[in-house]
């Protein structure tokens, strides 16, 4: 029987099946995901083969091949990747200027490890009823930026429904992803966008402006307007998994256009001279916070840095 994995709690999964039942399956066996060792080896969005032994317990026994997934270091396992999802249409990362705020280097390393793994990403900007002025000055200003490399940016308000629309168009019959640090406001926004779903809900902590964890497991939520959207547990860092130094510039497109015009082909766009990208840098046609974002990440090698919130 077939199906595809629709809630994970981490021991159990709940697998909707072609019938449209919803079966609960345990892991059956150890499963390798070509080399990669996972600290969840089965992600929501997987396509499964299940199996029920004579006791009527269900178990996965088999993963489909996935198109793509978003993978990330695990938080507590330096060699150990964590997916966040798999067989997605497309990612909504959500980001808040402040209340918290979520800084460049988290937004840039989510966006490289989806470039890397051949997923779209979206950028909603989120809380702008609770900005001051400068504030919203800070925020259109990200937008532009990423806008201007070909991120699709969309500012809203979860709280009051402004710009809720627009994501909504987005979203129509495809399968998206909600991802970011906790207290940026996914579950509020997906209360808004899916009436009666009733996700939990917290206020961030006043003392360190830092958003508490309501979300502890992912699962698929059906759209009304056709498509699924997977709510998944807030994250502090983002760890990229499996990417070597030379393979980074091109999951930063700005960077990566430029780069082409450097003088020497393994240029590391660091200190060559004849490179174009530092030269690009220095003109302004690549922003500084993105350079120093794919900097950080040629370092990702020391195995203990990614532990810090980015």
């Amino acid at each position: 029987m077939k199906g595809i994995v629709i809630k994970n709690t981490g021991s159990w999964y709940t697998v909707l099946n072609e019938e449209g039942e919803q079966v609960e399956c345990k892991i059956k066996g150890n499963f390798r995901l070509r080399g990669i060792r996972s600290t969840n080896p089965v992600a929501v969005g997987d396509h499964v083969q299940i199996i029920r032994n004579q006791e009527g317990t269900a178990f996965i026994n088999e993963i489909d091949d996935r198109r793509n997934y978003i993978i990330r270091k695990s938080s507590n396992l330096s060699k150990q990747s964590h997916i966040i999802a798999a067989n997605v249409d497309q990612a909504f990362l959500i980001v808040t200027v402040n209340y918290p705020e979520t800084s460049t280097t988290f937004i840039d390393r989510f966006l490289a490890s989806a470039e890397a793994y051949r997923v779209p990403v979206c950028l909603i900007f989120n809380k702008t009823d609770l900005l001051s002025d400068d504030e919203r000055h800070i925020q259109q200003m990200m937008a532009q930026l990423y806008d201007s490399i070909g991120y699709t940016c969309v500012e809203v308000s979860a709280k009051t429904g402004e710009g809720i629309d627009n994501i909504r168009q987005l979203l129509k019959d495809k399968i998206s992803v909600f991802s970011g640090n906790s207290g940026v406001g996914k579950s509020t926004l997906l209360n808004r966008l899916i009436p009666g779903v009733k996700l939990k809900t917290a206020a961030i902590s006043e003392a360190h402006n830092t958003g508490m964890h309501t979300t502890t497991f992912s699962e698929m939520l059906r759209l009304p307007q056709g498509g699924w959207a997977i709510d998944t547990p807030g994250i502090k860092g983002f760890g990229t998994f499996d990417m070597e130094p030379e393979e980074i510039c091109g999951y930063f497109r700005e960077i990566f256009r430029f780069s082409k015009d450097c003088r020497f082909s393994n240029c590391t766009h660091t200190h060559e001279p004849g490179c174009a990208v530092l030269k690009a840098l220095d003109e302004h046609y690549i922003a500084a916070s993105r350079y120093k974002s794919y900097v950080s990440m040629l370092d990702d090698k020391d195995e203990s840095k990614y532990r810090d919130p980015y």
